[in-house]
């Protein structure tokens, strides 16, 4: 795998990530994990958290998702590097970086709010 200058286009994305569930970290320290499903769905969990459901588009170059219960997008620059993917947020605060730390086809564990209700 080669270091990329150039962010992934949303076809090079959707290729890389579907089917697989990335893990992320910044600094270190595991941020959460997305599961890539067909169709540009996508679940999200933070560490230790609910799982979130959505999807992702391509807008001006970014890698934009957006989930169920939010109204604004959160958009990404994705880079392919040697040791996995790396995202750049591309919102306000404009430096939040996350590196991909982990690679399955294990879906999410993502059990309903009312499981054992």
């Amino acid at each position: 795998m080669q270091v990329a200058d150039a962010p992934l286009t949303a076809q090079e994305f959707e290729a890389y990530a579907t089917g697989k569930t990335l893990s992320y970290a910044q600094g270190g320290v595991v941020w959460g994990a997305e599961q890539y499903l067909p169709g540009r769905r996508v679940i999200w969990a933070f560490t230790e958290d609910d799982c979130q459901y959505g999807h992702w588009f391509e807008d001006q170059g970014n890698i934009c998702f957006l989930y169920e219960d939010q109204d604004q997008p959160q958009c990404w620059r994705f880079f392919r590097e040697t040791t996995g993917l790396r995202a750049i947020f591309m919102g306000a605060d404009g430096g939040t970086s996350l590196s991909e730390v982990g690679q399955s086809e294990t879906p999410l564990n993502c059990p309903g709010p009312d499981v054992g209700v």
